[in-house]
């Protein structure tokens, strides 16, 4: 303040030919005293008098003042009656900014609420969900421990615990908070408190060795330097805290280093400070080189001398580098300087008052000045801007500090980031020494984060950031901005191994190229081959008797129907598509009723060549008819009926089958309708039915080699096939239905191609002297007739 004064003094720009005079007062951190004091500079009496001026000069213009905000609001009260310019440099209590109540209070300091907001954002920046709050046991550390909880959970945090700091140092109290930090998950712990209920706490925990927490200070104490001994300082080391930003007072250094006590000699404070600073004591008397008036029995090296040095000071300790508070002062004076000089400037007949007057600036009222006040906009001597908002308060400007302490017991706060309104939290994490020898921020949390793809599901009774680890469902991933729900993919997606996003879903069919579908391809083939060997082997026998007993050209349809029976099944292999869906069951129903309705005109066949033997028979007027012949078309004719009414009126489709399969997309055939379907299969299972019946009744008939035997027994497997092939369908999903269906018409068709043909191939390849007339009618040869 002394070197804003003389700087403003010394200036011809601001307040020429005036002079600015000041008195300086010790509150001694009490609010009591404050007011008393701002009674004596209203009324001008060593004595309080209230409601008079009794100055004999001029009253003062201004106060600048008081530091804290327990100080600073009476004062405010009363000042306010008579609009009293005030300008405190510290006092950041929000009701402050209440014009209503404190009409005449100005300050170079944000609004401690904007303090509030900011560390709940560090706290959310550093992921710090689990917090304890200390606050001092007073309306600033009430209220503003209410918002900054309420701050932490708008932030999705949770406060673990909230100690009120007694305002008399109670032990018993201390050690209780103590011993609550002790115990508590919390790592992070916010200090909400004013630095006057701080001490004892922190050497308290100092003594109990707790230096794994972090430590967060409010600018009322992040700065301090009443924290003398190293252990309290090992325990702070690593903290974080808001102060004050630090600005530039062009000369300010050099005019602290020149403070020296034949330059202020009556300056009260400087002996005290001289005497603190080096470590010596003024001796009695003259206080400069007058050793011949001491005591020569004392220790001349105690004795201060005034030619000690005020730059070998440790900067710790007169820090003439990092003005933050002295700034504010510095603000403080230089508004009510431009306030003054803008009245000291105003032109009569156009000034703000009644009439157009102006103020006199030797002799104004207190209001006056105060109108000027409330208007200052200025650059200060470091060329930033200094004005006042309509609740007398600065724009929100803050540091975010580290203190961090050295090996040899030394310890500095280091800028590591800056809070501005209107802009983002800045921070340079590389600077950052956290206490415990961590590389990356501290954990702060009251459980360990959720395993990617868990959800957090709130413990009964406990709060939000205290919770279980829940799984997200099939088909769901994490919320990626809220932690406690998950979402369902859409249709065509699915969420990937850690559940954290939707990916596309597989493709699934009954492709060529897995081992699945090559292997019942190849399969198909093979047995499509061995049926064209037994054709080819019955046109090369076609007159033998095996091959020409019971219709050689019913055999050689059904050994054709039989290959294509096996080479339909290639169909159902390879991605679906609307002509591949539209053939496969089509191709199957017809090609299998040709194939029964062959086995069925050679088991008529069979019946009506034995019944011509039977002179009783009642058939053997249908031998000359033919009537096998015309069994064949009749029957397929009626399957393909019933397929081209099925295309017509709701043919089979491609689909994308998202609900077969977890995970996959399964592109399939959709059949249309499910009751042709069953009507084509219907068919087939009556077909067979008759055959299997009707080579059943002739099981019995008297040839050697009776082929409705071995008609019976593979009707018996194609029956049998079939039936498991309903509920072994019914029950698979995605391809393996495919697959299934596959497995049955290969089967069926196998059991039909070994039951009616190995038979006779064996005795054609193996047993030729079997293959002949006599054998086959069943008729012996005795001999010698």
């Amino acid at each position: 303040m002394v070197f804003a004064i003389q700087e403003i003094n010394q200036s011809s720009d601001i307040l020429p030919n005036i002079t600015l005079g000041f008195k300086l007062y010790d509150s001694c951190y009490n609010h009591v005293r404050s007011l008393i004091e701002t009674t004596l500079i209203l009324s001008g009496k060593e004595q309080m008098v209230t409601n008079f001026n009794c100055h004999k000069e001029r009253m003062p213009s201004a106060i600048i003042g008081d530091m804290t905000s327990k100080a600073s609001i009476p004062m405010a009260r009363m000042l306010g009656l008579y609009r009293y310019p005030q300008v405190s440099y510290s006092s950041a209590h929000p009701i402050l900014s209440d014009k209503l109540q404190f009409p005449s209070f100005f300050r170079t300091i944000p609004n401690d609420d904007y303090e509030v907001i900011e560390m709940a954002h560090l706290v959310s920046y550093f992921n710090w969900t689990w917090v304890g709050i200390l606050t001092s046991d007073n309306e600033l550390g009430r209220t503003g421990s209410q918002l900054l909880i309420k701050k932490v959970e708008q932030n999705r945090g949770c406060v673990a615990f909230l100690e009120i700091l007694p305002i008399q140092n109670s032990m018993e109290s201390v050690l209780q908070i103590i011993d609550v930090i002790k115990n508590s998950k919390a790592t992070a712990i916010i200090v909400y408190s004013t630095m006057e209920n701080l001490i004892s706490l922190m050497e308290e925990a100092s003594f109990n060795n707790i230096t794994d927490k972090i430590w967060f200070a409010t600018s009322s104490w992040s700065i301090t330097s009443d924290f003398p001994r190293v252990n309290i300082l090992t325990t702070l080391n690593g903290s974080l805290g808001y102060a004050q930003p630090s600005g530039k007072i062009p000369g300010f250094k050099e005019f602290l280093q020149s403070v020296h006590p034949s330059k202020f000699p009556n300056d009260m404070f400087i002996k005290t400070f001289w005497e603190e600073a080096f470590d010596c004591v003024w001796p009695m008397g003259n206080l400069y080189n007058n050793y011949s008036s001491l005591n020569t029995s004392e220790d001349p090296s105690a004795w201060c001398t005034g030619e000690e040095k005020v730059d070998s000071i440790d900067p710790n300790i007169y820090d003439v580098y990092n003005f933050r508070y002295t700034y504010k002062i510095h603000n403080s004076v230089f508004a009510i300087a431009q306030a003054l000089h803008q009245m000291h400037a105003c032109t009569p007949g156009q000034g703000p008052f009644l009439n157009g007057s102006c103020a006199d600036v030797l002799s104004h009222k207190p209001w006056q000045l105060w109108y000027y006040v409330k208007k200052v906009n200025f650059l200060n001597t470091a060329g930033e801007q200094i004005y006042f908002d309509k609740n007398g308060d600065i724009p929100l400007s803050l540091d975010i500090l580290n203190w961090q302490l050295y090996p040899n017991g030394s310890n500095q706060y280091i800028n590591i980031g800056k809070i501005e309104k209107g802009n983002q939290l800045q921070i340079e994490e590389e600077k950052i020494v956290w206490n415990g020898g961590w590389s990356q921020p501290p954990v702060s949390l009251c459980n360990n984060p959720c395993p990617k793809g868990f959800r957090r599901a709130t413990q009964e009774g406990q709060k939000i950031c205290c919770f279980d680890c829940v799984s997200c469902s099939d088909g769901e991933i994490l919320n990626p901005n809220d932690g406690s729900k998950c979402l369902t993919c859409p249709g065509d997606q699915w969420p990937n191994q850690s559940k954290e996003k939707c990916v596309p879903k597989s493709i699934q069919f009954l492709a060529y190229d897995e081992l699945l579908g090559s292997s019942l391809a190849c399969i198909s083939i093979i047995c499509c081959a061995v049926t064209f060997s037994v054709l080819c082997l019955f046109i090369i026998k076609h007159n033998t008797p095996i091959v020409k007993a019971n219709n050689r050209e019913l055999s050689y349809l059904l050994l054709i129907s039989l290959m294509f029976c096996f080479l339909c099944s290639l169909v159902f292999i390879g991605r679906p598509n609307i002509v591949t869906c539209m053939l496969r069951q089509v191709l199957f129903g017809i090609i299998f009723s040709l194939c029964l309705s062959a086995i069925l005109a050679k088991t008529i066949t069979v019946i009506l060549v034995f019944s011509a033997t039977n002179p009783d028979s009642q058939l053997k007027r249908f031998v000359g008819l033919r009537i096998p012949v015309y069994i064949v078309p009749s029957c397929t004719v009626i399957q393909i009926v019933l397929c081209l009414v099925w295309l017509c009126s709701s043919s089979p489709f491609e689909e994308f089958n998202m609900m077969a399969e977890l995970g996959t997309i399964v592109i399939e055939c959709n059949e249309g309708s499910n009751v042709f379907f069953a009507c084509v299969l219907g068919y087939m299972g009556l077909l067979a039915s008759v055959s299997l019946l009707v080579a059943f009744l002739a099981r019995n008939l008297p040839d050697t080699f009776n082929e409705t035997k071995f008609i019976t027994f593979s009707m018996l497997v194609f029956a049998s096939v079939w039936i498991t092939f309903v509920p072994a369908y019914l029950s698979t999903k995605g391809k393996n239905m495919v697959a299934v269906e596959i497995f049955a018409i290969i089967s069926s068709s196998s059991g039909l191609l070994v039951c009616i043909f190995f038979p006779k191939c064996y005795i054609i390849l193996l047993q030729p002297e079997m293959n002949n007339k006599r054998f086959i009618t069943g008729k012996k040869v005795r001999s010698g007739k």
